[in-house]
């Protein structure tokens, strides 16, 4: 496995996602001809062939979750087509299911044998020449790719429903947004998938939507859908109470209107004015469902 990382990053080869395809489901294969011996299950078969990592994920008792298998079964697909066609500038196409595979493998290793073998700490974070440019990221994919090189995506994702296919150890995600920011927050941060702050990443926005579609309502809407869905009586004052209650946006004539709560509420600087999400309808009727929380809004003081 370390191998396969090292040749997909070094700048100098090509041949980077053959190559790593190749070496990583011998990696996997080795790995868990290691865990069922320890468990005493025969690895070789009738015919003397040791069992396929395809045949080892597929069993009733791999130790492997399933977006861990689907995983797997994507990154055999890919070797299969590596004996077959050469990739090229088609490289990047397959990295979220490689960086994937890497975190697996090494979570596995952890769990099967101890954390005392994780590869992890053999590899320092990859240095560049060049600076991050959010423009050319959002290019990778924008390139014409290959017929052969589609069939093979389709051909990945077509078992999967959009639950697997979302799992963060099947494919892995980055999201970039842009947010104001202290200096000691400013930087990429990385966490496991099973880690609790992991919880809040794994809601990707996978599309972008125009702000209008993401905080469709005006105050005074929000004000009438919140007295439909709630059966209280409330008014835009009221509104303004949760809004200041909550700190979900600043107040007029602020020096930087735009430091709202983006889960919430958006400001327009074309014409100067807020509008909110569905959540934060949702929200405000949840919170004012109980007799104490309503009165405690009403007495609230602006």
């Amino acid at each position: 496995m370390l191998l396969a990382v090292q040749v997909f990053n070094s700048p100098t080869l090509k041949f980077k996602a053959e190559v790593f395809a190749v070496h990583a489901n011998i990696a996997w294969t080795y790995l868990l001809h290691e865990h069922y011996e320890r468990q005493g299950i025969a690895i070789l078969q009738e015919d003397g062939r040791s069992m396929l990592l395809s045949q080892m994920v597929a069993r009733d008792d791999c130790p492997v979750s399933q977006g861990m298998q689907d995983n797997l079964s994507s990154l055999k697909k890919i070797r299969d087509a590596v004996e077959h066609t050469l990739f090229r500038r088609a490289d990047t196409r397959f990295l979220s299911i490689f960086q994937a595979c890497c975190l697996n493998f090494d979570k596995a290793i952890c769990e099967l044998f101890g954390p005392d073998m994780a590869l992890s700490n053999e590899l320092s974070f990859s240095l560049q020449f060049a600076k991050m440019d959010l423009e050319q990221l959002a290019q990778v994919h924008a390139y014409e790719v290959p017929e052969h090189i589609r069939t093979l995506e389709q051909d990945i994702d077509g078992d999967l429903d959009d639950a697997r296919s979302a799992d963060i150890e099947y494919r892995f995600r980055v999201v970039y947004t842009f947010e104001n920011s202290t200096k000691s927050k400013s930087h990429i941060k990385f966490v496991h998938p099973t880690d609790d702050e992991a919880e809040e990443v794994r809601n990707v926005l996978i599309r972008k939507e125009i702000s209008d579609k993401l905080y469709p309502h005006k105050a005074g809407v929000v004000a009438d859908m919140v007295r439909e869905k709630s059966g209280r009586a409330f008014t835009t004052h009221n509104h303004t109470q949760a809004w200041r209650k909550f700190d979900v946006r600043p107040r007029t004539g602020v020096a930087q209107p735009e430091n709202t709560n983006k889960d919430y509420c958006i400001y327009h600087q074309a014409h100067g004015d807020y509008t909110y999400s569905a959540k934060w309808v949702d929200f405000i009727v949840s919170f004012i469902a109980p007799d104490s929380n309503y009165d405690e809004l009403r007495r609230f003081s602006l």
